[in-house]
């Protein structure tokens, strides 16, 4: 099956295509936007975004590859990424790290057999002063204690 936007995908491309000076800059965006669809970025996605933004297929998959927000492989459901940069590991980002592992009965990286959640690691994730903090899709949880990491995990695991 040949990938194509939905049409209401194709009208939010034309929008981003319009804020930027030239194709080239939209690459993220339109990336994005694929992946939001697809779940994840695959070698038909990034050669896609190339044809349509007249750009080589290298230059795109070079773009893909280099941020860690996109996914390279099929993922669950639900995304966590628990931040393990040194403010977040000063409050306890391990634990809450090795808690969701055992919860979840996967490693970092890994996909719980169901589908439902991917775990993730992650560099930075912008909230130094409120660790330890974990990411799960689009939401943020801040200052986190386990008894709500495994209050957040009942709702992404039912």
């Amino acid at each position: 099956m040949t990938f194509a936007l939905s049409d209401e995908r194709e009208r939010t491309l034309q929008e981003i295509l319009s804020r930027y000076p030239t194709k080239m800059a939209a690459t993220i965006p339109f990336l994005h936007l694929c992946q939001e669809q697809h779940g994840w970025v695959s070698d038909e996605i990034c050669e896609y975004v190339a044809k349509r933004l007249d750009l080589s297929a290298a230059h795109v998959k070079g773009v893909a590859t280099f941020y860690s927000l996109f996914n390279k492989e099929p993922v669950g459901k639900h995304q966590v990424w628990v931040c393990r940069t040194l403010p977040c590991a000063l409050a306890g980002a391990e634990n809450v790290l090795k808690h969701c592992e055992k919860r979840l009965g996967i490693h970092a990286g890994e996909t719980t057999r169901d589908g439902k959640v991917t775990l993730r690691t992650a560099e930075c994730l912008a909230s130094c002063g409120s660790g330890p903090m974990m990411q799960v899709d689009r939401d943020y949880y801040e200052n986190l204690t386990l008894a709500e990491v495994d209050k957040i995990l009942d709702r992404v695991t039912r």
